[in-house]
């Protein structure tokens, strides 16, 4: 939605200018971590964006007009949900029609603490999907994927079984660990920021501090005043 592209836009102009008045190296790491985190935000909404646009033109196109196959283009995966049994750990991805595809079309590759899903032209696209750093290590050898109907189901086998695995990678563990409570940048894209700000101001030296404050209040007064700048 715009309204959200427009928050993160400003979360982004903030970061920036923050950035150019850190001068510690902790704070500028954390600022340029943030900062590269809502460039991709932007980006992929765009892409949703554009994406979107172009649904809607191929609705409007006739009928009988049969397009041409092409796999030029691939979709990152980003939605999945996951469960897990005492021997393996599951993958749910809805793709709709998926099982129309030739199955050779659907390939998985594991390692022990990875696997990437490539599904080849459905619907005229590929869809793409990496998850590296799994939490434990999986036996690739057990590892398979089943294909139903609008889904593939992974199926990670668990190189230690009746092990549970609280998290899904690595990363997503040390994320959540590290932010109790966690932020989700679903709900709200500038909490997060608020979140990286506030651990630097706690962080940061008097400078600093005055540097946040300064920024803050000034941000502050353009939202009061409505500022329309984007």
């Amino acid at each position: 939605s715009a309204s959200a592209s427009r928050v993160l836009q400003k979360d982004l102009e903030e970061v920036k200018v923050l950035l150019e008045k850190a001068t510690r190296k902790r704070v500028r790491d954390a600022l340029t971590a943030e900062k590269s985190k809502i460039e991709t935000e932007i980006k992929n909404k765009m892409q949703q964006k554009s994406q979107k646009k172009a649904e809607l033109l191929d609705n409007e196109k006739p009928a009988a007009v049969v397009a041409p196959i092409t796999t030029g283009y691939t979709v990152k995966i980003s939605n999945y949900g996951w469960d897990q049994s005492d021997k393996f750990v599951k993958i749910y991805i809805t793709l709709t029609g998926v099982h129309q595809v030739p199955t050779e079309n659907v390939q998985v590759h594991f390692t022990e603490r990875s696997f990437d899903l490539l599904v080849k032209n459905l619907n005229g696209k590929s869809y793409s999907m990496i998850v590296n750093n799994l939490l434990k290590p999986i036996s690739v050898e057990g590892s398979s994927k089943k294909v139903k109907t609008d889904t593939v189901l992974i199926l990670c086998r668990k190189k230690v079984e009746n092990t549970r695995w609280d998290y899904l990678t690595q990363v997503e563990k040390e994320c959540k660990e590290k932010e109790k409570p966690s932020y989700d940048t679903e709900t709200d894209p500038s909490e997060g920021l608020m979140n990286v700000l506030k651990k630097i101001y706690e962080d940061g030296d008097d400078d600093m501090k005055r540097t946040i404050n300064k920024a803050w209040v000034e941000s502050r007064e353009k939202q009061a005043k409505g500022d329309t700048e984007f």
